[in-house]
C-alpha cells in the first residue's frame, strides 16, 4: 500500500472516524460531568458540548459508512458537516475558556435564584451545604434556601438557624456548614476548563478529517471501472 494513495485514504479515514466516535464519547462524560457538578447552574456553554459530542458521533457513523463504500454523496455531506461542527466546537471551547472568574460567579448565582427549592434542597443533600453564599437568607429570598437538617449530613440534629429554616429578625449564628457557592465554585472552574480545552485540542482533528476527505473524495477507486470517473 503506498502511502498517500487510495488505500492508504480509504484506512485512514476509517481510522479517523473510530477516533471520533472514542473523543465524542470522551466529550459527551466531560460535559456532562460539568452538567452534573454545576446543578444549579445555566451551562448553556457546557450543554452546547454535549451537543456537539452527540453530533460527531454521529457525523463518524455517516463517515465510516462513506469511507467503507467511497460513496461521493456520503463524503461530500460528511466532510461539510463535519467543517461546520468544527466552527461551532472551536467557538464554544474558546467561549468556555474565555469565561473569567466574574462572569462565572454570575451564571452561578444566576442559577441558584432561578432553581426550586427541590433543587436547592438536592444540591445541599449532594454537596453537604447550606445555603448560597450567605446563609441568613429566609426561604422566600431569592438567594435563600429551604431547612438543611434532613438534607445535609451537617446540620442533622442541629438546630441552628440556617438548618431550620426559622429566621428571626436580629443577626444569625455561622452556620455549621460550608455555602454552596464555596463548594461548588472550584468544580464549576475546573468544569469549563476541561470541557473548553478537550473541545479545543479534538475540533482541530475535525480539520484533519475534512481534509483528508476532500483527498479521499478525489482519488479513483482502483478495483472499479476504468472508464468511470469522479
Amino acid at each position: 500500500m503506498v502511502c498517500g494513495g487510495f488505500a492508504c485514504s480509504r484506512h485512514s479515514l476509517i481510522i479517523l472516524n473510530v477516533i471520533y466516535i472514542i473523543v465524542s464519547l470522551i466529550l459527551i462524560s466531560v460535559a456532562a460531568y460539568g452538567r452534573a457538578v454545576a446543578v444549579v447552574t445555566s451551562l448553556t456553554l457546557v450543554g452546547s458540548l454535549i451537543a456537539c459530542g452527540v453530533l460527531l458521533f454521529l457525523i463518524a457513523l455517516v463517515g465510516l459508512v462513506g469511507a467503507a463504500k467511497h460513496n461521493q454523496v456520503l463524503l461530500f455531506f460528511y466532510m461539510i458537516i463535519l467543517f461546520i461542527l468544527f466552527l461551532l466546537q472551536f467557538s464554544l471551547a474558546c467561549a468556555c475558556l474565555a469565561v473569567n472568574a466574574d462572569q462565572k460567579d454570575a451564571l452561578v448565582e444566576q442559577g441558584w435564584r432561578m432553581s426550586s427549592n427541590m433543587t436547592r434542597s438536592e444540591v445541599q443533600a449532594q454537596f453537604n451545604c447550606c445555603g448560597f453564599k450567605q446563609t441568613q437568607f429566609p426561604q422566600s429570598d431569592p438567594l435563600g434556601h429551604p431547612p438543611c437538617d434532613v438534607s445535609s449530613d451537617c446540620c442533622k440534629g442541629k438546630t441552628d438557624q440556617c438548618c431550620t429554616g426559622q429566621y428571626t429578625n436580629g443577626t444569625s449564628p455561622p452556620c455549621p456548614c460550608k455555602s454552596c457557592f464555596d463548594v461548588l465554585q472550584p468544580l464549576i472552574y475546573n468544569a469549563f476548563s476541561v470541557t473548553g480545552g478537550l473541545g479545543l485540542f479534538f475540533s482541530f482533528t475535525e480539520i484533519i478529517g475534512v481534509w483528508l476527505t476532500i483527498r479521499y473524495r478525489n482519488q479513483k477507486d482502483p478495483t472499479s471501472n476504468p472508464s468511470a470517473y469522479l
